[in-house]
């Protein structure tokens, strides 16, 4: 548990300050830059924003939960999850850097809550903590299917960056719930909603 507390103080600050690296090219990549507007321009990367935050937040859950995962092949299912997640904080802090834009001054609080809840989860036993891997993403999969509405058509970059996301989350869940995860009822993804919503609105700007 020492050395996981490492490995995650590590990821946390890498995650922070904008050091952790994508293993794969981002979905953005060779797509034209489209010329938008002040106003699009702004709502995309208040957008873009919002998923940097959710995929810090995302490296926090994976990294607390692992640290009191009960089960190695668990623990390594949350690390190969991580792993993607990190391309994912990688493609939406390059794509708020083409758009002029900085990540939400919020982030290290978010991070911080995150890792403390991933924790618990952990503590509560595998199956809920799956579970909760499943939950966390149906609500991702959700916000990404309203960014994908809003955001502006001719914004290709953002866009594909964003498409890429919700198909890899929603098999993050429909993963978790197959290796042993319990679905939780709709009343605690309901309140994950009002949580997730808080942290939309006070990033979406900050």
């Amino acid at each position: 548990m020492i050395d996981g507390a490492i490995i995650g103080l590590d990821r946390a600050l890498r995650t922070l300050t904008g050091n952790l690296g994508a293993n794969r090219a981002s979905p953005a990549a060779g797509l034209p830059e489209a010329p938008l507007d002040a106003d699009a321009r702004r709502h995309a990367a208040g957008l873009m924003r919002v998923n940097h935050t959710g995929e810090a937040c995302a490296q926090a859950l994976y990294d607390g939960q692992a640290l009191t995962a009960r089960s190695a092949a668990v623990r390594e299912k949350l690390r190969t999850a991580a792993a993607e997640e990190s391309d994912h904080l990688a493609w939406c802090a390059e794509r708020l850097n083409q758009l002029d834009a900085h990540p939400s001054r919020l982030n290290p609080l978010f991070y911080a809550a995150s890792y403390a809840m991933g924790a618990m989860a952990g503590l509560a036993g595998d199956g809920l903590s799956l579970g909760f891997i499943e939950a966390t993403e149906d609500q991702v999969c959700e916000h990404l299917d309203r960014h994908l509405e809003t955001l502006p058509g001719e914004d290709e970059r953002s866009r594909a960056i964003v498409a890429r996301m919700r198909d890899e989350e929603a098999r993050h869940g429909e993963q978790a719930l197959a290796s042993g995860g319990v679905e939780f009822p709709q009343a605690a993804k309901q309140a994950m909603t009002w949580l997730s919503r808080l942290m939309t609105a006070t990033t979406y700007r900050f």
